[in-house]
């Protein structure tokens, strides 16, 4: 798997790939909306390339981290932020094997991680990170494809959810407060369904 990412991040543009976002509206505004302290731990998994950490630091917050399986990705991150880049915790690893810190974060933040594991046993060792990584009333805001969105990404395959499956699938520790559809607009032009979720935990 990780070979594929630095593959994916070392032929192609950062903004050329199919998840890109010149601007992730949606992630900011329900970061905003937790209302946690500029210095609360937010952590972005598969963070990657994504500008969502530039528009966080702007906003002022100040204890981020990103998290990724690519440390091409990571790369292309922290070239782009330049000097900015020294007030972020870069983490290259695997959400299900990396160690992260003790109820480390107010906010985990994934947008298309989840949806790659495909093994129950690998979704098993992601729930098991949340409880260990995000304190107790802590906010995991969560965005997979739709049911109604692409079977695979990257060529790879990926799996689908509704709000009530990821709800099933997080169990009860984890209460879900507010979901939604986006239709994200590819740099080709194609369109994909992705599910948002923003999950409180108990």
């Amino acid at each position: 798997m990780k070979q594929h990412w630095e593959q994916v991040y070392t032929t192609k543009s950062s903004n050329s790939v199919s998840w890109y976002q010149q601007r992730p509206a949606l992630s900011l505004y329900w970061i905003e909306r937790t209302d946690v302290a500029i210095d609360a731990g937010i952590i972005d998994v598969g963070g990657g390339a994504s500008v969502l950490v530039d528009n966080l630091l702007r906003d002022g917050y100040r204890s981020l981290s990103v998290l990724d399986l690519s440390g091409a990705a990571l790369a292309v991150a922290q070239q782009r932020l330049g000097d900015d880049a020294t007030q972020v915790q870069w983490i290259e690893g695997d959400i299900t094997t990396v160690a992260l810190p003790h109820h480390g974060y107010a906010v985990w933040h994934d947008r298309a991680v989840f949806h790659f594991l495909t093994e129950p046993t690998d979704r098993e060792v992601y729930i098991a990170q949340l409880r260990h990584a995000v304190k107790p009333g802590g906010h995991i805001i969560i965005a997979t494809f739709a049911l109604d969105g692409p079977l695979k990404c990257s060529g790879l395959p990926v799996m689908r959810y509704s709000a009530a499956l990821m709800q099933s699938t997080l169990g009860p520790e984890f209460e879900l407060i507010k979901n939604t559809q986006e239709l994200h607009e590819t740099p080709t032009g194609a369109n994909q369904s992705f599910l948002y979720c923003h999950f409180i935990r108990r």
